[in-house]
């Protein structure tokens, strides 16, 4: 597996403020909130102690995104480990890329008429502007992550970091 370290580390610093939003929302921070529209904004304005829980719980497994892209930087000696770390880094990278597509397709949708959402037109302006574009660079961020998928070889003894 050949790696772009490049957009390793974009992924990282992507997640990461991924999930520090996530934290500063748990611990009452307001900005931006408002974007998001909707029942989250409603929500967040006389948060419940669940949800409260639900956006800490969200952070953390946010981060599990910067484990999954630091564990692309080691020189595993089990290849199945090495095509694991692979397909699932290309999955998520597919899967959040295709989720802010569609949301960004059924927002748009909305501005035309064509769909329903409670979305004000400050929430509509910021996820077609910001959220949804952020969550399709994750995903192009994951996904480039790794690149061409080879034959698996045995590293040699001077390769570097090695783990089982």
């Amino acid at each position: 597996m050949k790696r772009n370290y490049w957009f390793i580390n974009l992924g990282i610093v992507w997640t990461v403020i991924f999930a520090g939003m996530s934290f500063y929302w748990a611990m009452g921070g307001m900005l931006g909130v408002r974007s998001l529209g909707g029942a989250v904004f409603e929500m967040s304005i006389n948060p419940d102690p669940s949800l409260i829980i639900s956006v800490w719980l969200t952070g953390f497994v946010k981060l599990l995104g910067v484990i999954l892209l630091l564990m692309l930087l080691v020189q595993w000696r089990k290849p199945k480990i090495t095509r694991t770390l692979y397909y699932i880094t290309k999955i998520v990278g597919v899967l959040l890329f295709v989720y802010g597509l569609l949301n960004f397709i059924t927002i748009t949708m909305s501005v035309f008429n064509i769909m329903n959402f409670d979305l004000d037109s400050y929430a509509t302006f910021w996820r077609l502007a910001f959220w949804e574009p952020f969550w399709m660079v994750g995903g192009v961020f994951y996904f480039f992550a790794v690149k061409i998928h080879q034959g698996i070889r045995k590293p040699s003894k001077n390769e570097g970091f090695l783990l089982y």
